[in-house]
């Protein structure tokens, strides 16, 4: 049995030969087919070189477990999800490494409403049957189709929001060269036909595989720089970036200033709430106070969860809530099955810009001034449980409120801080925020000393 590195906690995600190749897909897809006995699954995969012969390897493991499939093509994540609840199928694959180097791939795997598979709902399963290769051969073999899910996926997005209330605005697109391309253009045509008074301005907008102008991942600070310069260029009103797999997305202002994750969360309350009040909105335990002030602003009620998309999807499901937010960019919405989409965050974003007739900065500057942050800081440290129990202890005296959700948060009244280790790597994960009309201390001041701690 040959032990497989490519499982992750939420995912599959492993580099390209060793670590992933076409035979582990086939296992993936044979494994899949075995354990859940689908009777039909829809599969789609990024632009990566690697990702269509991945793809086909575990179709060709799926109609051998019996499954008939349904190849949407190249897509995102999300259409993945939408098909999978979308479609009278029982379950769905996408082909992506998102965010990863160049020579990475992965997958992500749903089984029926689009319902996630983890390492605690049957992931493990699949890994021990893919590396077992205990396969049981089957009578009739499952057949392949291809369908095209984008015109239906197009009608669902364009559901948030009231094309009679969109006022004229000028976005920035940037797709980098990952899958968003094809959405883009597909909106643009639909608003065009709506006359909707939108203009978009597209850039690395063809899918390429390459990834010539980098790996679309636009959380790190120098991938920001052509949305920005883009921005100010065109005097957009906003602007809009993906990553490869554009299930996060990454809004600017119209000063071309990046808008931290945690308060795009009290935005999209805010789009939510202003709608229906007494609405029910998630959040991680990162960041919060800015979150709690928006949603008891507009009269709905906040609900706190642990980080991560399995956790989040499953306390929206346990209180109906309308709407999920995590401070990385993911956005989780319960009219999409409670899956996360990279396109709903920003449909909403311009219904906001458009009802409150603001501009995005003013709308977030008020949020950024109130509750300063600094934003989430990574820390390699050898031993991630000891140095949380540094830090708590370093502190206890001060006699915090402590929450223990997910790693430890340590709320002080005037100033607070979460402290937890990562799921998927060797760090530590920092976030502070304060609360600006009772501190006069600068933010950089507990950065520092929580660093000293760490490194010390």
């Amino acid at each position: 049995m040959t032990q497989l590195t490519c499982f992750k906690a939420y995912d599959i995600r492993g580099k390209l030969g060793t670590e992933l190749n076409e035979e582990i897909a086939y296992n993936i897809g044979r494994a899949y087919g075995q354990i859940y006995q689908p009777k039909t699954i829809v599969i789609g995969c990024d632009i990566r070189l690697s990702s269509e012969d991945l793809k086909q390897a575990a179709i060709k493991g799926l109609n051998d477990a019996g499954v008939n499939v349904l190849d949407l093509g190249m897509t995102g994540t999300e259409e993945v999800y939408f098909g999978a609840f979308h479609l009278d199928v029982q379950g769905g694959i996408e082909v992506t490494a998102s965010h990863n180097p160049m020579d990475y791939n992965g997958m992500k795997l749903v089984h029926e409403n689009a319902r996630p598979i983890s390492a605690d709902t049957g992931l493990k399963e699949i890994q021990a049957l893919a590396e077992s290769g205990e396969f049981v051969d089957v009578v009739t073999k499952g057949t392949t189709g291809k369908y095209n899910i984008l015109p239906e996926f197009i009608e669902h997005l364009m559901t948030y929001i009231d094309p009679a209330k969109i006022r004229p605005l000028k976005l920035v697109m940037n797709a980098g060269n990952g899958a968003a391309g094809h959405v883009v253009d597909a909106i643009e045509a639909k608003f065009k036909q709506q006359n909707i008074p939108v203009e978009l301005i597209k850039i690395h907008n063809e899918a390429d595989g390459t990834f010539p102008n980098g790996i679309p991942n636009p959380i790190l600070v120098e991938n920001r720089e052509s949305t920005r310069h883009a921005v100010l260029q065109h005097g957009a009103d906003m602007g809009i970036a993906w990553d490869g797999d554009f299930d996060r997305c990454f809004l600017f202002d119209e000063k071309g200033q990046f808008i931290e994750g945690y308060y795009i969360v009290g935005l999209l309350a805010q789009a939510f709430l202003l709608k229906q009040s007494g609405e029910k909105i998630v959040h991680d335990p990162r960041l919060v106070w800015n979150t709690f002030n928006i949603v008891e602003k507009y009269q709905g009620e906040a609900i706190q969860s642990k980080s991560g998309h399995s956790f989040i999807k499953e306390k929206m499901r346990e209180h109906n809530a309308v709407y999920g937010g995590e401070m990385s960019a993911h956005h989780y919405f319960r009219d999409f099955a409670y899956c996360d989409s990279g396109m709903i965050p920003w449909l909403l974003a311009i219904s906001v810009l458009s009802e409150t007739q603001q501009t995005l900065s003013s709308l977030v500057e008020g949020m950024i001034a109130k509750f300063p942050c600094s934003g989430e800081i990574n820390f390699k440290v050898a031993d991630t449980q000891l140095t949380i129990q540094k830090i708590f202890d370093y502190y206890t005296e001060q006699k915090p409120a402590i929450d223990h959700t997910d790693g430890v948060s340590l709320d002080f009244g005037a100033w607070r801080f979460n402290v937890r280790a990562s799921n998927t790597e060797p760090l530590l994960r920092l976030n502070i925020e304060s609360r600006a009309d009772q501190n006069p201390k600068p933010m950089q001041d507990y950065v520092d000393e929580l660093t000293t701690l760490i490194q010390g």
